[in-house]
Protein backbone atom coordinates (compact mmCIF):
# COMPACT_ATOMS: atom_id res chain seq x y z
CA UNK A 1 0.00 0.00 0.00
CA UNK A 2 2.75 2.42 -1.30
CA UNK A 3 0.40 5.39 -2.31
CA UNK A 4 0.80 8.62 -2.38
CA UNK A 5 -1.61 11.23 -2.63
CA UNK A 6 -0.11 12.34 -6.44
CA UNK A 7 -1.15 8.51 -7.48
CA UNK A 8 -4.30 8.02 -9.79
CA UNK A 9 -7.58 7.91 -7.74
CA UNK A 10 -7.99 4.61 -9.23
CA UNK A 11 -5.18 2.82 -7.71
CA UNK A 12 -5.71 4.18 -3.85
CA UNK A 13 -9.66 2.93 -5.00
CA UNK A 14 -8.83 -0.43 -6.00
CA UNK A 15 -6.84 -0.48 -2.60
CA UNK A 16 -9.32 0.66 -0.73
CA UNK A 17 -11.90 -1.80 -2.01
CA UNK A 18 -9.25 -4.38 -1.36
CA UNK A 19 -8.77 -3.62 2.04
CA UNK A 20 -12.40 -3.43 2.98
CA UNK A 21 -12.64 -6.88 1.50
CA UNK A 22 -10.35 -8.17 3.65
CA UNK A 23 -10.21 -6.71 6.79
CA UNK A 24 -13.60 -4.63 7.07
CA UNK A 25 -16.70 -7.29 5.64
CA UNK A 26 -18.30 -9.15 7.54
CA UNK A 27 -21.41 -11.58 6.47
CA UNK A 28 -24.22 -12.77 8.38
CA UNK A 29 -27.06 -11.23 10.65
CA UNK A 30 -26.46 -7.40 11.86
CA UNK A 31 -28.64 -4.98 13.33
CA UNK A 32 -27.35 -1.43 12.34
CA UNK A 33 -27.04 2.01 14.07
CA UNK A 34 -30.14 3.17 12.25
CA UNK A 35 -31.83 -0.26 13.40
CA UNK A 36 -32.43 -1.61 10.10
CA UNK A 37 -30.99 -5.46 9.90
CA UNK A 38 -28.30 -6.24 7.24
CA UNK A 39 -27.10 -9.58 5.63
CA UNK A 40 -23.21 -7.88 6.02
CA UNK A 41 -21.18 -5.56 8.22
CA UNK A 42 -18.75 -3.18 7.24
CA UNK A 43 -16.42 -2.40 10.23
CA UNK A 44 -14.28 0.37 8.89
CA UNK A 45 -12.47 0.72 12.19
CA UNK A 46 -10.87 -2.42 11.30
CA UNK A 47 -9.04 -0.49 8.23
CA UNK A 48 -8.56 2.72 9.68
CA UNK A 49 -7.11 1.60 13.32
CA UNK A 50 -4.78 -0.52 11.14
CA UNK A 51 -1.21 0.70 10.59
CA UNK A 52 -1.10 0.51 6.11
CA UNK A 53 -4.98 1.13 6.58
CA UNK A 54 -4.60 4.46 7.83
CA UNK A 55 -2.12 5.35 5.54
CA UNK A 56 -3.84 4.25 2.87
CA UNK A 57 -7.11 6.01 4.12
CA UNK A 58 -4.97 9.46 4.84
CA UNK A 59 -4.13 9.42 1.50
CA UNK A 60 -7.68 8.21 0.00
CA UNK A 61 -9.25 10.81 1.38
CA UNK A 62 -6.81 13.86 0.77
CA UNK A 63 -6.45 12.77 -2.76
CA UNK A 64 -10.00 12.81 -2.69
CA UNK A 65 -10.20 16.37 -1.18
CA UNK A 66 -7.56 17.77 -4.08
CA UNK A 67 -9.83 16.79 -6.57
CA UNK A 68 -13.08 18.59 -5.49
CA UNK A 69 -11.35 21.61 -5.58
CA UNK A 70 -9.64 23.86 -2.64
CA UNK A 71 -8.95 21.99 0.44
CA UNK A 72 -10.95 22.93 3.59
CA UNK A 73 -9.44 24.27 5.98
CA UNK A 74 -10.64 21.30 8.48
CA UNK A 75 -11.57 17.65 8.45
CA UNK A 76 -13.36 15.89 11.24
CA UNK A 77 -16.58 14.51 12.10
CA UNK A 78 -18.45 12.38 14.76
CA UNK A 79 -16.44 10.83 17.47
CA UNK A 80 -15.71 8.35 17.89
CA UNK A 81 -16.11 7.00 14.74
CA UNK A 82 -14.63 9.64 12.71
CA UNK A 83 -11.73 10.35 14.87
CA UNK A 84 -9.18 7.60 13.29
CA UNK A 85 -9.91 8.74 9.71
CA UNK A 86 -9.35 12.74 10.65
CA UNK A 87 -6.25 11.95 12.10
CA UNK A 88 -5.16 10.21 9.77
CA UNK A 89 -5.76 12.33 6.64
CA UNK A 90 -4.38 15.22 8.83
CA UNK A 91 -1.45 13.21 9.35
CA UNK A 92 -1.13 12.70 5.16
CA UNK A 93 -1.76 16.64 4.83
CA UNK A 94 1.13 17.00 7.14
CA UNK A 95 3.57 14.76 5.63
CA UNK A 96 2.69 16.52 2.02
CA UNK A 97 3.06 19.52 3.48
CA UNK A 98 -0.73 21.34 3.39
CA UNK A 99 -2.21 23.10 6.17
CA UNK A 100 -5.25 20.96 6.96
CA UNK A 101 -6.65 20.96 10.52
CA UNK A 102 -8.82 18.64 12.29
CA UNK A 103 -11.91 18.26 14.63
CA UNK A 104 -13.78 16.04 16.80
CA UNK A 105 -17.67 16.35 17.55
CA UNK A 106 -18.95 15.20 20.89
CA UNK A 107 -21.90 13.32 21.52
CA UNK A 108 -22.32 15.26 24.49
CA UNK A 109 -21.03 18.71 25.47
CA UNK A 110 -17.53 18.17 28.19
CA UNK A 111 -19.47 18.61 31.59
CA UNK A 112 -16.36 21.03 32.57
CA UNK A 113 -13.82 23.55 30.91
CA UNK A 114 -15.35 25.86 27.55
CA UNK A 115 -18.26 22.71 27.91
CA UNK A 116 -18.44 22.42 23.86
CA UNK A 117 -19.59 19.79 21.37
CA UNK A 118 -16.70 20.53 18.83
CA UNK A 119 -13.14 20.26 19.80
CA UNK A 120 -10.12 21.48 17.86
CA UNK A 121 -7.76 24.61 16.26
CA UNK A 122 -11.14 25.62 14.30
CA UNK A 123 -13.24 28.84 14.11
CA UNK A 124 -16.01 29.98 13.53
CA UNK A 125 -16.11 30.64 9.46
CA UNK A 126 -13.71 27.74 8.43
CA UNK A 127 -14.79 25.77 5.79
CA UNK A 128 -14.79 22.19 6.59
CA UNK A 129 -15.69 18.44 5.28
CA UNK A 130 -17.47 15.84 7.51
CA UNK A 131 -15.75 12.75 7.28
CA UNK A 132 -17.63 9.45 7.90
CA UNK A 133 -16.47 5.52 7.72
CA UNK A 134 -19.52 3.93 6.43
CA UNK A 135 -22.87 5.84 5.94
CA UNK A 136 -26.33 4.17 5.94
CA UNK A 137 -29.38 6.49 6.36
CA UNK A 138 -26.72 9.21 7.70
CA UNK A 139 -28.02 9.96 11.30
CA UNK A 140 -24.58 10.44 13.14
CA UNK A 141 -23.47 13.14 10.16
CA UNK A 142 -26.44 14.65 10.33
CA UNK A 143 -26.28 15.54 13.81
CA UNK A 144 -22.53 16.10 13.27
CA UNK A 145 -23.37 18.78 10.47
CA UNK A 146 -26.01 20.81 12.99
CA UNK A 147 -23.52 20.99 15.48
CA UNK A 148 -20.77 21.94 13.35
CA UNK A 149 -23.61 24.76 11.85
CA UNK A 150 -24.13 26.10 15.29
CA UNK A 151 -20.54 26.18 16.03
CA UNK A 152 -20.16 28.76 13.07
CA UNK A 153 -18.57 26.35 10.38
CA UNK A 154 -19.33 26.40 6.86
CA UNK A 155 -19.74 22.13 5.99
CA UNK A 156 -18.81 22.19 2.49
CA UNK A 157 -19.73 18.35 1.95
CA UNK A 158 -19.58 14.71 3.63
CA UNK A 159 -16.97 12.25 2.44
CA UNK A 160 -17.55 8.43 3.64
CA UNK A 161 -15.01 5.86 2.77
CA UNK A 162 -18.55 3.58 2.12
CA UNK A 163 -21.72 4.46 1.13
CA UNK A 164 -24.18 1.67 2.14
CA UNK A 165 -26.47 3.72 -0.64
CA UNK A 166 -28.99 3.30 2.10
CA UNK A 167 -30.64 6.61 1.78
CA UNK A 168 -27.59 8.74 3.15
CA UNK A 169 -26.96 10.75 0.18
CA UNK A 170 -30.45 11.90 -0.12
CA UNK A 171 -30.54 12.64 3.64
CA UNK A 172 -27.29 15.17 2.94
CA UNK A 173 -29.01 16.15 -0.30
CA UNK A 174 -32.17 17.91 1.95
CA UNK A 175 -29.73 19.38 4.22
CA UNK A 176 -28.12 21.26 1.40
CA UNK A 177 -24.72 19.47 1.91
CA UNK A 178 -23.56 16.69 -1.08
CA UNK A 179 -22.17 12.72 -0.31
CA UNK A 180 -18.50 11.98 -1.62
CA UNK A 181 -17.84 8.53 -1.22
CA UNK A 182 -14.71 7.31 -1.42
CA UNK A 183 -16.92 3.65 -2.64
CA UNK A 184 -19.84 2.40 -2.12
CA UNK A 185 -21.36 -1.29 -1.16
CA UNK A 186 -21.51 -2.22 -5.08
CA UNK A 187 -17.60 -1.63 -5.15
CA UNK A 188 -17.46 -4.60 -2.91
CA UNK A 189 -19.65 -6.80 -4.86
CA UNK A 190 -23.09 -5.93 -2.69
CA UNK A 191 -26.55 -5.82 -4.02
CA UNK A 192 -28.14 -2.81 -2.10
CA UNK A 193 -31.34 -3.96 -2.70
CA UNK A 194 -30.37 -7.17 -1.10
CA UNK A 195 -31.68 -6.40 2.34
CA UNK A 196 -34.31 -3.27 1.10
Amino acid sequence: MNASPSQPSENLSQQLIEAFETKALQRGSFVLASGKTASFYLDGKQVVLDAAGAMLVGRAVLARLQELGPLPDAVGGMSIGADPITAAVVTMAGVAGLPLKGFMIRKEPKGHGLGRYVEGPVKAGDRVVILEDVVTTGGSSLVAIERAVEFGLQVERVVTLVDRLAGGADAFAARGVPLDAMLTIRDLGIDPDADA
